[in-house]
């Protein structure tokens, strides 16, 4: 099991499929933060704080801050793919082939 933060722009339909597979899959809804626009860094203080890996969607913004701010517990970028399961699974084995996610960034691609 991971522990993971999506923040707003990620779709819910992957983050219930990821909980079905046995992620800890918090969502800015959750955590009370939906429809606050909340800066991209608060976004991975938050994660931090409470030892989460980011998801989103949000690449260019991430990958910058994940070289500005290398002390985080992790942070997977993804494209946008409709086909949520699919895209749950490709996140899962991301993470279960990364192991340790410290201070590390992943890019998930949707295939094509």
């Amino acid at each position: 099991m991971v522990r993971l933060y999506a923040n707003e722009n990620f779709p819910l339909p992957v983050v219930v499929a990821l909980r079905a597979m046995g992620h800890d899959a918090l969502t800015t809804q959750d955590a009370g933060k939906s429809d606050q626009e909340i800066p991209d860094d608060e976004v991975l203080s938050f994660a931090v704080e409470e030892r989460r890996i980011v998801l989103t969607l949000n690449r260019r913004d991430f990958i910058r801050l994940h070289r500005s701010q290398p002390k985080h517990y992790g942070i997977i970028v993804c494209t946008f793919d409709a086909d949520f399961p699919g895209q749950a699974q490709r996140i899962h084995t991301a993470l279960s082939e990364a192991g340790n996610m410290t201070e590390r960034l992943v890019i998930v691609y949707r295939p094509g």
